[in-house]
């Protein structure tokens, strides 16, 4: 029998490579074709191992569940940035590499930054995701989210909807 092991962590300097890998293999997978291709590799271009390294460095809530001794995703997470929705926390990020998805590794990293969030006084969490990014949409709602806000979005010259995601206390 062939056995891996998986965990969840907070991410450490030495896994800003294989973060930035993630980012840039998920975030091909996700929004091509929703986000204007320039834009995506824009934003995807900004986000290399320096910067995975600063955000490790820096603090920032980061945790990556790791398969077998690889970064197979991450998520980041924090304060609630839109002060006039009453949420406390906020999932900013969670991705996993394509071929990780489908598997329940994204609940395992959701469950751990809602945990975590939860352990420092933000019981309440809120989510977006672009509305055009199914697979996203569908997992926030299965895991019993509820659509509390949309918006838009600019990406160069155009617009993209997104909806905010509601979580309420985890204990409640």
């Amino acid at each position: 029998m062939v056995e891996a092991l998986i965990t969840v962590r907070r991410a450490r300097s030495q896994d800003a490579k294989e973060i930035a890998d993630v980012h840039d293999a998920a975030w091909r997978d996700a929004y091509r074709g929703v986000i204007p291709g320039r834009e995506l590799e824009r934003m995807i271009a900004r986000r290399g191992p320096d910067w995975w390294h600063q955000a490790i460095e820096r603090g920032s809530r980061l945790v990556v569940l790791e398969f077998d001794e690889s970064i197979a995703g991450y998520a980041t997470y924090g304060r609630n940035r839109v002060p006039n929705l009453p949420y406390q926390g906020e999932l900013f990020e969670l991705y996993l590499a394509p071929e990780f998805q489908g598997l329940g590794f994204g609940r395992r990293l959701f469950q751990a930054a809602r945990r975590d969030l939860s352990d420092h006084h933000y019981p309440t969490l809120l989510v977006w995701a672009l509305a055009d990014n199914v697979r996203a949409v569908n997992f926030y709602e299965r895991l019993g989210g509820t659509v509390v806000r949309r918006a838009q979005e600019r990406f160069g010259s155009e617009m993209r909807d997104r909806i905010a995601f509601g979580f309420k206390d985890i204990d409640a």
